[in-house]
């Protein structure tokens, strides 16, 4: 399936857009260049959280990142919800949708987390199935994000590049790669997050998250509730190089800090893409 772009993103970085800032962000736009936010936040009719998404909407390019579909669990896709989100992309053309690799759902009940699956041929089977409903339905492709996690499945069998690989070579979905997760599981689970990266198709990667973590002893804990560290900086250098540059979310949901702090740190992904540009050249 063909990416479908109503208004292309460059590869230039982006900002969460968070009720917090929507004030702020009405009275003097940031100089970035798109925004990204989790559509569920804007199921109602109305309200004013829809008229501000249609305000920003006129100034910068979305991408709604999604939540709530639960790719991985064995319970039905919610036929309300993707409706709801349907009806919302078709109003709002975000350039992309995306959904976490994980499950969140049994019997109907929610959990109040992103858990990871174990990576099976099962889990496959399941997953390819309901990307190809949810693709089909909304008349555009998918994008798929890897998650942390802070436990391993005795059951998986296929690494987890190799696991979104098989996915999108099935699917024709694309791929959500979030470096700060990359780096968490990397530390939890002593992981080689090249040989991650190295799995998956470079083409296929259409968006690069970067975001915060904090320590618990020997843990990292996926919080995105602090600037991006050091080590997940070096590890998007990194990954510029082995993929190209690529639209960059600066990704921050607790802790929240002003509005000036993302611009900054959006501002420091984007001098690492322009050095990546010019090498590319």
């Amino acid at each position: 399936m063909a990416l479908h772009c109503p208004t292309p993103i460059p590869a230039r970085a982006g900002i969460g857009l968070r009720s917090h800032h929507f004030r702020e962000i009405v009275e003097a736009p940031p100089p970035v260049a798109w925004m990204e936010t989790h559509p569920e936040n804007y199921f109602g009719e109305g309200g004013t959280a829809l008229r501000i998404l249609e305000r920003i909407r006129t100034g910068y390019p979305l991408s709604f990142h999604g939540v709530g579909l639960s790719l991985g669990s064995t319970d039905p896709i919610d036929p309300t919800h993707l409706r709801k989100l349907k009806v919302l992309c078709d109003r709002f053309q975000p350039t992309f949708i995306s959904e976490h690799l994980s499950w969140s759902s049994v019997d109907g009940r929610f959990l109040n987390d992103l858990l990871p699956l174990p990576y099976t041929e099962e889990s496959l089977d399941l997953v390819c199935d309901k990307i190809d409903v949810i693709q089909t339905d909304l008349e555009r492709p998918l994008l798929i994000e890897n998650v942390t996690r802070y436990l391993t499945w005795p059951d998986s069998t296929i690494p987890e590049g190799e696991f979104m690989a098989a996915v999108v070579r099935r699917t024709g979905c694309g791929i959500l790669l979030d470096l700060n997760n990359l780096y968490v599981n990397a530390v939890n689970c002593h992981l080689d997050p090249v040989k991650f990266l190295e799995a998956i198709p470079p083409d296929a990667v259409q968006e690069i998250h970067l975001a915060g973590f904090d320590r618990v002893g020997r843990w990292l804990v996926d919080t995105h509730g602090q600037a991006v560290y050091p080590e997940v900086w070096s590890l998007y250098q990194w990954a510029l190089y082995h993929l190209g540059p690529r639209p960059t979310l600066i990704e921050w949901d607790t802790n929240l800090p002003p509005l000036a702090e993302l611009v900054e740190q959006a501002t420091q992904a984007n001098a690492l893409l322009g050095a990546c540009h010019d090498t590319v050249a």
